[in-house]
């Protein structure tokens, strides 16, 4: 599949756009957007120790080495992962086994602190997830996180075309009404935000501490307890 990183816009064009103040020993950056499309895992919901145990369970079971496969299952829906390694007459039951073991382990997920208060802020229509797990894991690990899945929720069956493609938010974009233009994208992967530059979102919020290598987002939070809605967009403090 060719890349998209060339419908992004240039890094100073993008950062230029954010709002800056300070007061007093605080400094406040808004991110302006209309519109607020989140992943889930690893924004949302804290689901690491469950996609670890799952896919060490599933390598095992396929005579891989974990250490080989868990870095290229975030942000990534499981078939394009399991069509890394898995041969094409093999494929179809070696997704349903990893999409078995994490649906069995979904209940272990937990709310990424200050998520619950950003999303009850959002006003209903101006936010979307966008997934790369299947609907009924996404639904799974966010009621196990205690949060309500939006109107607009777009998963890995949703899409022909997985992240890093920009399909999903496109789609999501388009949902909501609006042009992608007018959205923030909060990612916690790199193969999240190389889709979220591709769709040529305005800005991306980059969410943990997991290595992106070069795929830098605009503003970057250890969680979302310090990221406000505006009227203007997403606040952060």
């Amino acid at each position: 599949m060719a890349s998209h990183d060339h419908f992004a816009r240039p890094i100073k064009e993008r950062t230029s756009e954010l709002r800056s103040a300070t007061f007093g020993a605080r400094t406040v950056t808004v991110l302006h957007c209309t519109a607020v499309l989140f992943d889930c895992d690893g924004v949302l919901v804290d689901s690491d120790s469950a996609v670890v145990r799952s896919w060490t369970r599933w390598a095992h079971e396929m005579n891989l080495d974990p250490e080989e496969v868990l870095p290229t299952v975030y942000g990534r829906r499981s078939l394009d992962t399991v069509a890394q390694f898995i041969s094409p007459s093999k494929r179809s039951a070696a997704v349903e086994l990893i999409d078995a073991l994490e649906i069995e382990d979904a209940a272990t997920a937990t709310e990424i602190p200050g998520a619950a208060e950003l999303l009850a802020a959002i006003p209903p229509g101006r936010w979307a997830t966008v997934t790369s797990a299947s609907r009924d894991l996404a639904h799974a690990r966010l009621s196990a996180a205690g949060l309500t899945a939006p109107e607009v929720l777009v998963t890995a069956g949703d899409v022909r075309h997985g992240k890093p493609h920009p399909e999903g938010y496109l789609a999501a974009a388009q949902r909501l009404g609006v042009s992608a233009d007018q959205c923030v994208v909060v990612e916690d992967a790199p193969a999240g935000i190389r889709a979220a530059r591709a769709a040529q979102v305005r800005h991306v919020l980059g969410v943990g501490s997991r290595d992106i290598g070069e795929h830098q987002p605009d503003a970057l939070v250890p969680d979302l307890r310090s990221v406000r809605w505006t009227s203007a967009g997403l606040e952060i403090q």
